[in-house]
Formats: C-alpha cells, structure tokens, sequence
C-alpha cells in the first residue's frame, strides 16, 4: 500500500513536543488537504494540526494524552486509489504491520504528493486546492457530520446514536482526566453540546456517596445502623514522609510544566529585589467613571497603568531589559521597543499574553488590544508567537482580592510590576483625614540590571501618574 506518513511538525518557539489532546478523524476516514486531524497543547496554546496530504487514514500514530514528539510520526495516509488498509486488529496475511512510533520501520514508499502542501505550518492552510472563503468548516461542524455518518454507517448496535458533542478540547481533556465517558454525560449546550460545567456535573455525581438502602432483613420499626467508617481502598501508595495515602499523582504537562521551568529557573538565576508604595487611585477611578458617563465606555484601570508603565519604561529603560550570558561573559540587551505581558488565569494554568509593539498606544488602544490578546489566551486560541517575547510584564492579582504580592519576574524580562486590590481606607489629604480609594504597586527586578534608586524611580512615576492621571496622560 502506498502511504503518506505526516511527522508531527516543528510548532515553533523551540517546543519539541506537544501532548495529543484529541483526535479529530479515525482510521478508514476520508481526509483532505489542510483538514485539521488532531488537537495538541504545548507549553504554549492549544492548537490544530492540519493534514498535508489527501486521502484515506490507515494509522493513528498515539492515543489521546501521549506526549508526541516533533519529527516523530503523527498520522499516516494512504493516497487516493491505494487499497484500503485492512481492519483495526486484524491485518490481511503477509501484510506489512501498522508502523509504529516507538518500533524502527523501513521507510513507506514515498508517492507523489498529489493534492498534498507538505507540512504546513500550525494555523496556516495553503490554496492549492482552491475556492474562496473559510476553507475549513467549524469544529462543531465537523462533529456534526462525523456523527451523522458514523451513526448511518454503524452496523454494530451502540448505546448512543450518535457521538457526543464536544467542542472545547480543555473539556475533552478535563473529562479523559477524570476517568468519564463523554457519551454518559448529557449536555446543556445547543444540540446537547457538551460544556465545562457539564462535566463537574457529572464528576460530582460521580463522586457523591451513594445512599445506603436499609438492610432487608432489619425490622421496619428497627432504628438505622451507623454509617461504617470508610475503609482505605486497597493497593495505594503510602507516602513515605508523611504516612497518608497517596491518592492520586498528575504530571505537569503544557502550560504547567512549562510555567514550572520559568519559574524555577527565575528563582534560580535571577537576583530579584522587590520595591511598593501605596498609592491613592481615587482621582484615576473618578476620571474613568466620568469618561464611562460621558462617552457611555471608559479604558479600564489596568489599561491606564499599563499606559503609565510604557511612558516610565521609557524614562527608565534599564527595566525593558534582558540581561544574556555567554561564554562567561554577561551583557545586557536593550530593546527597541515594549512587549507588554500581562499574567492572566486560564483553565489551563497561569499563561502570560504578549501585546507586542505597547509603546504609544494610547489608553483606549490598550484596552481594545489587552482585551483581544487575553481572551485569546483564556479561550486556548493564543499562539506561540503571542505567548512569548515580552520584555515587561504586569500581574495584576488584585483581581483575586489581595493587597501585595511577592511575585517572580517571568524569565528571562528584568522586571515585573504588581497591581493590589483597589479598596476603601483611611488617607491623609491636605492634613485631613480622609477615605480614599487605596491600591498598593509593586515592583519585582533584576539587580544585576539596575539598582534601587532606578526601580524606586520607575514606580514613583507610575504611582504620581495614577494620583494625578490628567496631568499625567496631558505630558504623554
């Protein structure tokens, strides 16, 4: 049989693997140039692989959550008019076996490409094949279709007609982790599509304590036995340190073990120094309520600090600075231009955002653009290139409901800048008392890039620039 073996390809950023989150076809499907076929996270995003090749697949080259390595091989396709593969299980005699990743093949007679755009890049198609407008139908689309054939062609009597609805990887991966079949949960979703919530559902079901029925031969008038105390299942683990049951032991894997290396190597190679002040946002808070009243929209509070941090940066540069060490000797980068990250929460674990080109944006400009480059992030759709590559970043945890923070700088930037909670507290104004509305900053930098007198200037600008925003955004 001729066949096309597709190795997972380079997805940038120097990530060399990539965990298989979910199969988008199955052997014996029909698939077609730049048709996504499977799901994969890396440390960066969840992304779509497409196919480069037409035809029919004869191999699935992993199960849903291997970790695939690049350059390995992903899927195999036999070409149009090859003879179709033989049943999963049951190969033809004196056929070849299945290739297999981890066992050494002889080489697949390699045909001509016909139809086939080689291995293109994650999130690129190519336009061989012509026609205008999208060139790929949605996923939701997809799992319709697939469904609908799937249940026409079955032959063999199942306990759904059709397969379940499930759009959103992360709650594809969420339920493979926790052990339940999509096809018992009932989803809440347009067309019983499948959501988050759904499946913490169906988990809380699952792990809620069944109700013990009375015993037959009890007497009705009997009174209820108590509960037996729960026993250990057998065969766990005991933790040798602390004498407990190990329950459960997770990989980090993606985002978390990639989050995990930047974290650790920050605290391992940089020298960071911290600096705070308490700053009185009442003025910043009053000018956006009444450009919100005049204009029926307003920046939001992290759009102006991050507006502020841009015009500081430029007075003080050392902080958008990268310090490099090469063959004993260390050297300190300075950027022509500000990459601004922002730390956001996901499902996913803790990712950073890039918006790439900050300075001179103008506060609105900010706003617009942090609202696409997060949202993107939060939803699995960022990719590597808006993941990577910031020279500053800005964690606002007061969105938690916290004051301070003692944050890590995100290898391998100069600096971090933290925002607290905003909140009412007593202040001093013109030798009176006052309530006024309180937010601490904090600043986390590399002392080996610059000293105290510049981290203590830098953010005393941007805390000036939050008490007096007119003034301020007037100068920028």
């Amino acid at each position: 049989m001729s066949l096309q073996v597709f190795m997972l390809p380079d997805l940038g950023e120097g990530l060399v693997e990539a965990e298989l989150v979910t199969w988008l076809v199955a052997v014996g499907d029909t698939v077609h140039v730049d048709q996504p076929i499977a799901e994969v996270e890396t440390a960066k995003s969840v992304v779509e692989v497409p196919s480069p090749f037409e035809g029919v697949v004869d191999t699935l080259h992993g199960a849903e959550g291997d970790t695939l390595v690049v350059g390995k091989p992903l899927i195999s396709v036999a070409l149009p008019g090859a003879a179709p593969a033989p049943a999963v299980g049951a190969p033809a005699a004196g056929a070849p076996a299945a290739l297999d990743a981890s066992t050494p093949q002889a080489p697949a007679p390699v045909a001509e490409n016909v139809g086939g755009s080689g291995n293109v890049l994650i999130g690129y198609g190519t336009s061989g094949h012509g026609g205008a407008g999208r060139t790929r139908p949605s996923r939701l689309h997809r799992i319709n279709q697939r469904a609908a054939v799937g249940s026409a062609a079955a032959t063999v009597p199942t306990a759904r007609a059709t397969a379940p609805l499930v759009v959103s990887p992360l709650v594809r991966k969420m339920a493979h982790d926790s052990g339940l079949s999509l096809a018992e949960i009932q989803g809440s979703g347009a067309d019983g599509l499948i959501r988050r919530r759904d499946v913490e559902a169906a988990l809380a079901l699952a792990s809620a304590p069944a109700a013990s029925a009375p015993a037959a031969s009890a007497p009705l008038e009997a009174p209820a036995a108590p509960a037996p105390l729960e026993v250990p299942a057998a065969g766990l683990a005991v933790d040798s340190r602390t004498g407990l049951q190990v329950l459960s032991r997770t990989a980090l894997t993606g985002v978390k073990k990639a989050a995990a290396t930047a974290l650790a190597r920050s605290r391992r190679e940089i020298p960071e120094a911290t600096v705070w002040v308490d700053v009185d946002a009442t003025a910043l808070v009053e000018l956006r309520a009444g450009l919100k009243a005049k204009d029926g929209s307003a920046p939001s509070l992290l759009a102006f600090v991050a507006r502020f941090a841009t015009a500081g940066l430029a007075r003080f540069p050392q902080l958008n600075t990268q310090l490099v060490s090469e063959n004993g000797t260390d050297t300190v980068v300075e950027f022509d231009g500000i990459n601004l990250g922002f730390a956001a929460q996901t499902d996913r674990g803790l990712m950073v955002p890039v918006l790439r080109g900050a300075q001179g944006r103008s506060a609105r400009e900010l706003d617009s653009a942090i609202r696409a480059v997060t949202g993107k992030a939060r939803e699995g759709k960022a990719g590597p290139a808006e993941l990577s590559g910031g020279t500053f970043t800005i964690n606002n945890y007061g969105v938690f409901g916290v004051d301070g923070s003692a944050a890590i700088i995100n290898y391998p930037e100069a600096a971090m800048l933290g925002i607290g909670r905003i909140t009412d507290k007593p202040w001093v104004v013109d030798g009176q008392l006052c309530v006024r509305k309180l937010t601490e900053l904090t600043l986390a930098f590399d002392h080996r890039v610059c000293d105290g007198a510049v981290a203590a200037g830098f953010l005393r600008f941007i805390a000036d620039s939050m008490e007096n925003p007119a003034g301020a955004l007037a100068d920028l």
